[in-house]
């Protein structure tokens, strides 16, 4: 059984520790390779020869720099159908789903590529006699990762272009649940020619998140994962003197307005909740229908958990694959009994029904409940899995109230036909992602990934001119020149 290796200034090399983890395919449970489960020596050792190439790097003007990226993208967009069915192995999501996310990380590329413009800092002339000011943006130093695995391929694309853009050297640690797809894209990035140690990566668990958040070397860090993991990460980070990101759980709601367009919108929500099984950051989790809508949907939302295809992921009739672990479908399961025994209704069962031709695999089928109570676990906390909470209430106003009684703030949707609704729904809500008869209302590259409350710590988030900022720290210059002629200021 192949095990992965680390790679690091240029060079594929072992993990300073013995110990392995099983990479697992979580739709037929097929052991695929073992990833190290990595030590403080790992990044030691990366983080090293990062600075040491970051002196070089940084001094290499951006115009050159935004060239690799430009090669980066022309090696993902060659190899897309390669990098999704290794995703798709990795993360049980399904062929469509995998290459979504290239063409979501092509996109950063693509943004960063504008880092000559991005970077322009300010200049004013004679802010007092003979003296000018103006601001410019240096590279931080050594960024670093740490992914989640409900997207092997796009996370680590919302950061590294940009670090590397702006002259910083970079360390992607992969979640070790899904280490494989970005193995293999870094090594299909070789292409791309990078200096040594631009561009490393590192495997492992805990100890090596460790060692990331205390390295004295290393100056910024990127998180995307659970509210509890988060907050620990910026605690940490920001405590060892670090610039620290750290997206975290959420529980996205999407508010269904009486006059919603029924067929276009019961299909959006279908895809917002079962999308990825669930397991990403922006999916819909609760769905409030205000008022007559909940006549007009609930049997139509019922309906279309139940006739979604849920099967392994290479299968092209898929439309939802595995959920992660097998723990992690035995954690969801529990969450929808124990709705069930504090009094909600299920409507449609997930954990009945056998998953034709994928044995050993992880599923958990569309689920829908409905009046979950305050105390259920499904109520308030991030289930990470195919599975819609039903609410209903009277007014627009009830459910905005619902949302922001919350204690996450990453996304809510609303789906209406009314400009007045959706304004005072997007003015209103507190969150950091809203979207207008959207259901998933992931940011374009081009603008920041937002996110509020206990769903994001920390004040610069991923894309765009945040990532610029991120990566960068200002630099302001106050200069006056002695005029030899006239041996005056």
């Amino acid at each position: 059984m192949r095990t992965l290796k680390n790679f690091i200034d240029g060079a594929w090399v072992g993990s300073h520790s013995a110990s392995v983890l099983p990479v697992v395919d979580p739709g037929n449970g097929e052991v695929l390779c073992n990833v190290p489960a990595g030590c403080a020596a790992d990044i030691e050792h990366a983080a090293e020869k990062a600075a040491a190439a970051q002196g070089t790097w940084r001094n290499v003007p951006a115009e050159q720099r935004i060239q690799y990226l430009f090669r980066m993208k022309r090696i993902l967009e060659e190899n897309a159908d390669e990098i999704a069915t290794l995703c798709t192995r990795e993360s049980g999501k399904t062929l469509a789903e995998s290459r979504a996310e290239i063409v979501r990380a092509v996109e950063n590329i693509e943004v960063a590529c504008g880092i000559p413009i991005l970077m322009q800092g300010e200049f004013s002339e004679d802010v007092a006699q003979g003296i000018d000011e103006f601001v410019i943006r240096q590279p931080l130093g050594v960024g670093a990762c740490i992914a989640p695995f409900n997207f092997p391929v796009m996370i680590a694309f919302w950061f590294f272009p940009y670090a590397i853009a702006t002259g910083n050297t970079y360390i992607i640690k992969p979640s070790e649940k899904v280490p494989g797809t970005m193995t293999r894209i870094v090594e299909l990035l070789e292409g791309a020619g990078l200096p040594k140690g631009v561009l490393n990566l590192v495997h492992g668990g805990k100890e090596t998140v460790d060692a990331i958040l205390t390295h004295e070397a290393i100056k910024a860090i990127s998180f995307v994962g659970s509210t509890k993991v988060a907050r620990y990460v910026y605690a940490k980070g920001t405590e060892h003197g670090k610039r620290v990101q750290a997206q975290g759980g959420a529980k996205n709601s999407l508010v269904v307005m009486p006059d919603a367009d029924v067929a276009t919108t019961t299909r959006i929500i279908a895809d917002s909740v079962y999308g990825c099984a669930g397991q990403r950051c922006l999916a819909a989790s609760t769905v409030i229908l205000v008022g007559a809508a909940r006549t007009a949907f609930t049997d139509l939302l019922v309906e279309a958990a139940r006739t979604r295809t849920t099967c392994h992921g290479l299968d092209r009739t898929s439309q939802m694959g595995a959920v992660i672990t097998r723990e992690s479908r035995i954690r969801i399961e529990a969450v929808i009994e124990d709705a069930a025994r504090k009094g909600a209704t299920v409507l449609v069962d997930g954990r009945t029904g056998p998953v034709t031709g994928s044995a050993g695999g992880n599923y958990i089928l569309p689920t829908v409940i409905e009046n979950v109570p305050d105390s259920a676990e499904a109520a308030t906390t991030e289930i990470f899995g195919p599975v819609m909470n039903l609410q209903y209430c009277e007014t627009l106003a009830d459910a905005i109230a619902s949302i922001n009684a919350g204690r996450y703030g990453n996304a809510a949707c609303i789906f209406t036909r009314n400009g007045s609704a959706a304004r005072t729904f997007r003015r209103d809500v507190l969150a950091g992602n809203i979207g207008v008869n959207i259901g998933i209302p992931a940011p374009m590259a081009f603008f920041p990934f937002s996110g509020w409350k206990e769903s994001f710590f920390g004040d610069l988030h991923g894309q765009a001119r945040h990532a610029v900022e991120f990566f960068t720290q200002t630099k302001v210059v106050v200069e006056r020149w002695y005029d030899e002629w006239t041996r005056t200021f």
